[in-house]
């Protein structure tokens, strides 16, 4: 399986990453952490999006699809903030 996690981190989790505050407008990136399961479709792999808010303790990341914008419930833990360059 190309892309998978190495074996000494296998099964364990990023505490910081579980836990992160992200702010709206933050831009993000959706990576799928696998050793917890996801609620959102494989599609979004990879993409990324602007944080719109807060839902309990999962984001509202609104994701641009072809020539519509759609908004998906993803936990932090399957984000990763990306830095702009403005």
């Amino acid at each position: 399986m190309a892309g998978g996690k190495s074996s000494k981190t296998r099964g364990k989790l990023q505490f910081s990453r579980y836990f992160q505050e992200l702010n709206e407008g933050d831009r993000v990136a959706v990576i799928k952490e696998k050793s917890i399961p996801s609620s959102f479709p494989k599609r979004l792999q990879g993409r990324t999006g602007i944080i719109e808010g807060k839902r309990g303790r999962a984001y509202i990341v609104k994701i641009k699809e072809i020539n519509r914008e759609k908004r998906f419930i993803i936990e932090p833990i399957h984000l990763k903030k990306i830095e702009s360059k403005k």
